[in-house]
Order: C-alpha cells, then structure tokens, then sequence
C-alpha cells in the first residue's frame, strides 16, 4: 500500500527496510505492477557499492537487463532530487 498511492520515492542512506522498500518499488515498476514513478536514490558516495553489484554481477549474470538500471536515479544534493522530480512529472 506504502507504494501504491507514492509519486516519487527519495531513497536515503539506510539499512534493510531502506533496501526492501526501494527494491519493492523497482521490483513492482520493473514488471509493470505499477506505473512508473520517480525513484531516486540519494548519496552515490553511499550507494556506489550496491550499484557496481547489481552492474557488475546481477546484470552481467543476465538476471536484469540494462533498462532495468534506468528505474532509478542517483543524485548528490537535494536540488537534484526535486530536478529529478519535477522532469519526470513535465513529460506526464
């Protein structure tokens, strides 16, 4: 439900309930359960192990395809997210 009814995601460093919301909401977006919508994962500094992973072995062992990495986006500073946002609901 925490999903359902969400416009955007701001994923911020956390623990296993930041990665099980954020992996629900790409994983529903992902198979077309749900409309697209922004997920934006805040700290690359933070994030960048993750990112190499799912890149470097969840992609290369084909188990998600390259468009799948496009789900989310990485940013640095708070602008970036509301920029994010904001782009994504002026093609709407």
């Amino acid at each position: 439900m925490f999903v359902k009814y969400a416009k955007a995601f701001v994923i911020m460093p956390g623990g296993y309930g930041t990665l099980d919301e954020f992996t629900e909401a790409i994983n529903l977006i992902q198979t077309s359960r749900i409309p697209k919508f922004p997920v934006v994962l805040f700290g690359r500094e933070y994030w960048k192990g993750m990112l190499a992973w799912l890149r470097d072995t969840v992609l290369e062992e084909g188990n998600i395809s390259k468009k799948d990495l496009d789900i989310f986006t990485l940013v640095d500073k708070p602008k970036e997210v509301v920029e994010v946002i904001k782009k994504f609901y002026a093609k709407a």
